[in-house]
Order: structure tokens, then sequence, then C-alpha cells
């Protein structure tokens, strides 16, 4: 057995010129507006149970992928807008970094001029003082130099008194008592 005698309508059998085959394609008229009712019912079940279903799901689709577009749009210009915050944000710490950098300088100089300020006035104090001290010591030094001078001149005028010396011999006394 063949597999043309499978099928009826490509069976040799089914032959009806007598030839004993029937042609492969034929065009029948009642078969092409079988299969144009049956696309056109098809067609109306489709349109009227799955076109209108499957539009639903497909607008579904395209309205939930536009709120994620507008969502993604909306979270990209909140970021854009934290990070211009950041950034000016960032922009002013750096200033008040700086600005606190250049007062704590000029406190620190102010500080620095002041102490040494305060240390030359205290070098000048001490300077004062040891001139004074200086000078102190110099009158006392004068003044027991002087009161040296008048016991040596009161020694000398004792001396002379005890004894009564001629002229040359008085002199001699003197230069000996200066020269001590």
């Amino acid at each position: 057995m063949q597999i043309l005698d499978l099928i009826p309508s490509l069976s040799p059998i089914a032959a009806s010129d007598g030839s004993g085959f029937t042609p492969f394609i034929t065009i029948e008229l009642g078969t092409i507006i079988f299969v144009l009712l049956n696309l056109l019912i098809i067609y109306l079940l489709f349109k009227k149970f799955l076109f209108e279903r499957v539009q639903k799901i497909l607008d579904a689709r395209q309205n939930d992928v536009q709120a994620m577009y507008t969502d993604a749009e909306t979270a990209k210009e909140n970021a854009l807008s934290i990070e211009a915050d950041y950034t000016e944000k960032l922009s002013q710490a750096k200033d008040e970094a700086n600005e606190l950098v250049r007062s704590a300088t000029k406190r620190a100089q102010i500080r620095g001029e002041e102490i040494v300020n305060e240390a030359k006035e205290q070098a000048g104090h001490i300077k004062k003082r040891a001139e004074e001290d200086i000078e102190r010591e110099k009158k006392r030094a004068i003044n027991q130099i002087k009161d040296e001078i008048s016991d040596i001149a009161i020694d000398a005028a004792s001396k002379i008194a005890q004894k009564e010396i001629n002229a040359a011999d008085q002199e001699k006394l003197i230069e000996e008592f200066i020269s001590m």
C-alpha cells in the first residue's frame, strides 16, 4: 500500500476521469466560499473574544511601561536635585572650612603678635628693673666709696692730728691713702 492510497483525494482509486489520478490542486468555488466563511467566523470570534482582551493587556502593559518611564524620569530628576543640593552643601562646607582656617590663622597671628608684644613689654620691664638695679648698685657703690673715702679722710686727719707733721709728710700720707 502506498501513501497516496491513505489520502482519498490523492489516491488513484478515487479518480473520476478514468485516468486513475485526480489533480493535486483543484479550484472549486464552494471550497473557496467555505474557507472564506470559516476565516470570517474565526476572525470575528478572535476579534470578539481574543483581540479585545489582548488589546486590553497590551494597553495595560503600555500604561505600566509609561508609568515606569515617568517614575524613572521623576527619580532621575530627584537624584539630580539631591546631587545639586549635595554639591551646594559640599561647596558651602568647603567655604566654611576655608573660612575657619582663615579665621584660625588670623587669630593665631593676632595671638602671636600679642605674645611677642607681651614678651617685649616684659623684656622692657626686666631691662628697666635691671637698669634701676644697676643704678641703685652704682649709687650704693658710690656711697660706699664715699664712706670709705670719708673714713680714710678721718683716719688721715686723726693721724695728722696725732702728730704734727710737716707739709712733705702730709702729702706723702695723702698719696698713700689715695693709692690704697
